[in-house]
């Protein structure tokens, strides 16, 4: 089977959910004893925090006739319907009606759907069993962090078109004014995960340059790690000091993106910690936000259809490329796509040297993007 760049079946596709984790609710909005409504990608949800702090998620409809769970109440760590009381246990099963003394020959229960909860939000697996463990920044995946939150928000496109945003190299100059030159060599951790790191080193071309690049001993620091191609980690910064910046990001039935900003660090204990961490943490924002500011131009207006692709656009076909094979599920307004394949297709306006060529990026991952030469029209 064949997709095409510009018309591909997961990529940028609202229909499409990648099985994994996403962010559901900020972890304070949710206190010990309370449940709340959510409707995450489509799908409506029932989550409460039992008496001993854990939070659970239950599809929003009671069995019995329909009512809206989260209009119930929590009792212990178990859930119950206000309609007619019936109450179900932390994992979904009914337990108790109260006009029965026993529940002979009745078999209800509702969906429990699995929850993590870390960098200060509550996280949902699309899923009935979690295939990996949460998002994470590499340089800290096996550490502990301390984390700040940023404001939601909702942009003007699909997650999948944010996220590739962070490996458009040539935009940091026209977009960010920013002297760089970026090389970005993908690297798959598995089969969700997939990283883009820097090669290159600072030009040294003018003062500003100069002056940036001592504080780097070998590449510039930048590198983009994304998980179900809707959740991403930036790592940048000199090598004494690497700020890290998570994007969470979920679709939204018009296509939008529904945003969460993480801030990261690595955790520091004692006083030091206490004064230090704080300070890196809202740099960080600080960093975050410079960046923010002249996407959200773009992201306000683009009609993305990748009609020609270049060969600095390696680094977006591998993130296309990646994307076309995570799993999807039937999840809210999502639909599993059976569809798995690898090729390209040649679209209409694309003629057989510039498939040739695309075909050429997606068979160098070994190979340096300055070896190869873009295909002239007409010859």
């Amino acid at each position: 089977m064949r997709y095409s760049l510009e018309n591909p079946k997961v990529f940028n596709n609202t229909h499409a959910i990648i099985e994994g984790w996403y962010w559901a609710l900020q972890s304070t909005e949710l206190k010990k004893g309370k449940v709340k409504h959510a409707e995450i990608m489509g799908k409506k949800l029932a989550i409460f925090r039992g008496d001993d702090g854990k939070v659970r998620a239950f599809d929003a409809f009671c069995p019995h006739m329909g009512a809206h769970l989260a209009e119930g109440k929590v009792e212990g760590n178990e859930l119950r319907c206000f309609f007619h009381h019936w109450k179900f246990s932390e994992q979904g099963k009914l337990n108790d009606i109260p006009c029965r003394k026993h529940l002979k020959n009745i078999k209800a229960s509702v969906t429990a759907y699995p929850i993590e909860e870390k960098y200060g939000l509550i996280w949902i697996w699309t899923g009935k069993t979690p295939a990996r463990g949460l998002p994470y920044a590499p340089e800290l995946k096996d550490i502990e962090t301390d984390s700040m939150l940023g404001k939601p928000y909702v942009k003007e496109c699909h997650p999948n078109v944010m996220m590739i945003n962070a490996i458009d190299a040539h935009h940091f100059a026209s977009v960010h004014k920013l002297p760089v030159d970026l090389n970005l060599e993908p690297k798959v951790i598995d089969s969700n995960t997939i990283e883009f790191s820097n090669t290159t080193k600072v030009p040294n071309t003018s003062l500003l340059t100069k002056l940036i690049g001592l504080f780097y001993e070998g590449p510039l620091t930048y590198s983009l790690c994304y998980h179900n191609a809707t959740t991403g980690t930036v790592t940048l910064g000199p090598d004494f000091l690497h700020f890290y910046i998570m994007f969470a990001i979920r679709s939204n039935e018009k296509g939008q993106a529904e945003g969460q900003t993480i801030l990261l660090t690595k955790k520091r204990n004692g006083l030091f910690g206490k004064i230090f961490n704080p300070i890196i943490l809202r740099a960080t924002r600080i960093v975050g936000n410079y960046f923010a500011k002249g996407d959200t131009e773009v992201f306000k207006t683009i009609n993305f259809k990748f009609k020609t692709p270049i060969k600095e656009d390696l680094p977006i076909i591998r993130f296309i490329q990646h994307a076309e094979k995570q799993k999807t599920c039937d999840w809210g307004y999502g639909k599993t796509q059976e569809f798995t394949g690898q090729e390209i297709a040649v679209e209409k306006g694309i003629d057989q040297k510039q498939f040739d060529f695309i075909q050429t990026l997606l068979g160098s991952a070994q190979n340096s993007t300055k070896t190869m030469k873009e295909p002239t029209h007409g010859k």
